[in-house]
């Protein structure tokens, strides 16, 4: 990018700032880099981060990003940022001068939702990211380089690891743990600190080697490190969404980029055919809750809720109504509309929404018991049964860390049902 184009940017970037103060958003130190396609495709594989360590997961992930971005199947993300302090924020060389200002604006909105919402504030040390990420990344090689080890037992276990990296807490890291307490512990098959973070148990309690032990730990560590912006994807895109626009309409754009910014910010926001659109939810919302409640109202709420308690408190009949939002159910072989936004049906399309956003669609699995060392898991049944295909998977993984036969008590169809998993990995439903 030319020297310039440059200065251009940074530029519009000091006025942005400008209205970002104006505004009282509460920022970490904003920092943007400039990148290709290419590099865009490699941050977005290894969710933002300039270090990683290596699965073939991310590769898969990157080839099947290139090929679609090249058959125009899909297009690159706007933005790309990390919650990290500095906050750093990618800007796509090719984009145009509009699409940067919008970028570098929105990314000033998730820049304020990561330092003041309590799940980042509670689950993530933003100013330890990048060590995080890279400290990872240089354990996970030095065992791949290992030659007792190498890269096929590295893989063994990480493959395990990331197919129960959702496994983990879903109410925070708690409070700290004194080592008197740790030693009371040491005879609980299943101590209370790990009962709801199966990972975190098999990370413990699984028949593993320091080396392995260490491999589960790094994806908990950073499965918890992303729980928060999965449990605030409609708020944090809202947010940032909503911000942008304000921040914009300030500017005093030229005729031509303002015509660009209507267009772009359009796009964002538009509803979805067959899918939720987060940025189109969370800015309806947003700025809703900004016209009735008032500013001082709407930076509380970014800063106390997550997805589901934001769309039960705030979803209301009329923004239903204006979003065009329904129920569905599946009817023998066919999908049917079941509930639509009049008087009797709205409550229902707002709690079949918040029920499914964040981890409510991931199922939860616990640890109960261990008998003669069979690892005892309880499905935590919310009425929507497992999908066995995948549960068979998950089990097997769970078996490989755990070292041993592994049972999960659930239901299907209505009844009570033991998925098991011996030592030889044969799977049978009682």
């Amino acid at each position: 990018m030319a020297e310039d184009s440059l200065a251009n940017l940074a530029a519009w970037n000091e006025k942005i700032e400008q209205l970002v103060r104006e505004f009282s958003l509460d920022c970490y130190e904003q920092h943007f880099e400039i990148c290709n396609y290419e590099d865009m495709l490699c941050y977005e594989a290894y969710a933002g981060m300039p270090s990683h360590y290596p699965h073939w997961s991310f590769g898969k992930t990157y080839e099947r990003q290139k090929t679609f971005y090249q058959y125009n199947l899909s297009g690159l993300p706007y933005e790309m940022v990390i919650n990290s302090d500095p906050c750093l924020a990618y800007l796509m060389r090719d984009n145009t001068l509009l699409l940067q200002i919008l970028t570098m604006a929105h990314v000033y909105g998730h820049n304020d939702f990561f330092k003041n919402n309590r799940l980042f504030k509670r689950d993530t040390r933003a100013d330890l990211t990048i060590e995080m990420f890279k400290a990872h990344a240089d354990r996970v090689r030095s065992y791949v380089q290992d030659p007792s080890i190498g890269p096929e037992k590295v893989e063994r276990i990480l493959d395990a690891a990331h197919g129960l990296k959702f496994q983990v807490t879903r109410n925070g890291s708690g409070k700290p743990y004194s080592r008197k307490e740790l030693e009371q512990e040491k005879d609980e098959a299943v101590p209370v600190r790990i009962k709801n973070d199966l990972l975190a148990f098999l990370g413990e309690k699984g028949r593993l080697t320091d080396w392995e032990r260490d491999l589960v730990n790094i994806v908990h560590e950073e499965s918890v490190y992303f729980i928060p912006q999965i449990e605030t994807k409609i708020m944090n895109e809202g947010w940032a969404s909503y911000w942008h626009y304000q921040i914009l309409k300030q500017l005093e754009l030229p005729q031509n980029l303002y015509l660009e910014f209507l267009q772009r910010h359009n796009m964002v926001i538009r509803p979805h055919q067959h899918q939720l659109n987060p940025y189109f939810i969370g800015f309806k919302l947003f700025e809703h809750l900004d016209k009735t409640l008032g500013r001082e109202k709407i930076m509380e709420i970014r800063a106390e809720e997550r997805d589901q308690s934001f769309l039960r408190r705030y979803l209301n009949q009329e923004l239903c109504q204006e979003m065009n939002l329904f129920a569905y159910a599946v009817e023998d072989d066919c999908v049917v509309v079941a509930e639509v936004a009049d008087d009797a049906g709205w409550k229902a399309i707002r709690d079949q929404l918040a029920n499914s956003v964040g981890m409510g669609g991931i199922p939860a699995i616990k640890p109960m018991d261990v008998e003669k060392g069979t690892l005892i898991l309880e499905h935590d049944f919310d009425g929507r049964e497992l999908e066995l295909e995948y549960a068979k998977e998950a089990i097997k993984y769970i078996a490989s860390l755990w070292g041993d036969e592994v049972k999960i008590q659930t239901k299907l169809n209505g009844q009570n049902k033991v998925l098991c998993c011996n030592q030889a990995k044969e799977i049978t439903i009682s």
